[in-house]
């Protein structure tokens, strides 16, 4: 049995959506006919990318938010620690479920399950919901028997990487707001100001200042160029996303970014405790090392670390252990290298993994808080001094219109 995504129209011509079970697309327009409606479309439900396929450049292929997949997770935990079969779980966390979407993948998973499918198995179906961590904590839980204990610290795991999120993202909107307003004003000044000016200084028929001239060449090429330039612009930035999704291309930027003060030790403290983070749940988990450190450099997102991660997992499977393996890497910070040596010498590897990224989470917050604490001021003086640039370059022919005129 799975379940089924419909599109029908009912007797009065009204277009209806939802979600049946059933064995076969012919079964649920059996039933819809049987309900008086007649169907349009019927497809099964999943997000699962077609084997082989291009990945598309733009994708509008959605699963859970994150906020949608952390409530999900902690509805389940509190519904399987109460002793309530998964199938009759999932099917009450559907029906409490407001977001079509959600439901509908919510529904896919509980078809899988009543099929005879582990709920990790099921899961395998939603990809774009379900990465890798969550499948594999998920199946560890299921094989110990602590499943409610296993999502309950997978929803404090997407709350807390939700929570960086946004603090990373409200940490950048107030500089991009101040640029944009900045070149726009930039942008109006030299498009509608400058222009109008020019007829009063040409009139005149004496030398300007070379900063008015520069400015009124920058108008000009504005006026004469502008379009051009924002088509190259454009063009620049969406072969600059082509790019990076070209594994070279990729790699050599991810490497680039590593090497630029600050942005580079902002990047390894993040994915730095993202990696430990996951460790630390798959490893009390029950995940083996192994398996743990291969999942963990899934969820890392710079290519040279995550490559790293590989190489140290191979070094590892040959009997070195873990801090030593990824101390020849050169790219994880001593203290978390320190305090996963002490986690394998004291047998407590779980716990000192979840201390180090905290430590990192911490370092990473007073980095950010650091740089956010500096770049705003930054960006304020130097639009600023941009803006005076332009106010003196009109004025000083002002000042000067009775020499001008002689």
């Amino acid at each position: 049995m799975a379940a089924f995504e419909y599109t029908a129209l009912d007797t009065r011509g009204r277009q209806k959506k939802g979600v049946l079970e059933g064995d076969a697309a012919r079964a649920i327009r059996a039933q819809l006919r049987d309900k008086g409606l007649t169907p349009i479309e019927v497809k099964e439900v999943s997000d699962r990318r077609t084997p082989g396929a291009a990945k598309p450049l733009f994708s509008f292929q959605r699963g859970m938010k994150v906020v949608e997949l952390a409530l999900f997770t902690r509805q389940l935990a509190t519904l399987a620690h109460a002793g309530m079969p998964m199938e009759e779980s999932l099917k009450a966390v559907a029906e409490q479920t407001e977001n079509d979407r959600v439901r509908r993948i919510i529904v896919g998973v509980r078809s899988e399950v009543v099929e005879g499918n582990t709920f990790a198995d099921a899961l395998a179906g939603f990809p774009n919901s379900f990465d890798q961590l969550y499948r594999a904590t998920a199946a560890a839980g299921e094989q110990t028997g602590h499943l409610d204990e296993v999502l309950n610290g997978l929803a404090d795991y997407v709350e807390e990487q939700q929570a960086m999120r946004q603090k990373i993202l409200a940490a950048l909107i107030y500089p991009a707001f101040l640029i944009v307003v900045s070149i726009g004003i930039v942008i109006a000044l030299l498009s509608t100001v400058v222009p109008k000016l020019v007829h009063v200084f040409n009139s005149v028929h004496a030398d300007l200042p070379t900063l008015t001239v520069v400015l009124i060449s920058m108008s000009d090429f504005l006026r004469d160029w502008g379009l051009l330039l924002a088509i190259l612009i454009g063009g620049a930035v969406t072969g600059f996303i082509y790019g990076l999704r070209q594994p070279a291309f990729k790699r050599r930027f991810h490497s680039f970014v590593l090497k630029v003060p600050l942005i580079g030790r902002f990047v390894r403290g993040v994915n730095t405790a993202r990696f430990t983070r996951t460790l630390a749940i798959l490893t009390k988990s029950g995940v083996p090392a192994l398996d743990a450190m291969g999942i963990g450099a899934e969820v890392v997102t710079n290519v040279p670390m995550r490559e790293a991660i590989s190489r140290a997992a191979t070094r590892v499977r040959e009997g070195d252990a873990i801090h030593r393996a990824l101390g020849q890497e050169s790219l994880f910070p001593a203290i978390t290298l320190h305090m996963i040596a002490n986690g394998e010498m004291s047998g407590e590897l779980d716990m000192m993994l979840g201390r180090a990224a905290d430590h990192q989470d911490r370092e990473v917050e007073t980095l950010r808080e650091g740089v956010m604490g500096v770049l705003g001021p930054a960006v304020i003086l130097g639009m600023g001094g941009v803006v005076l640039l332009i106010v003196l370059a009109i004025l000083l022919p002002v000042f000067n219109l009775n020499q001008l005129v002689q």
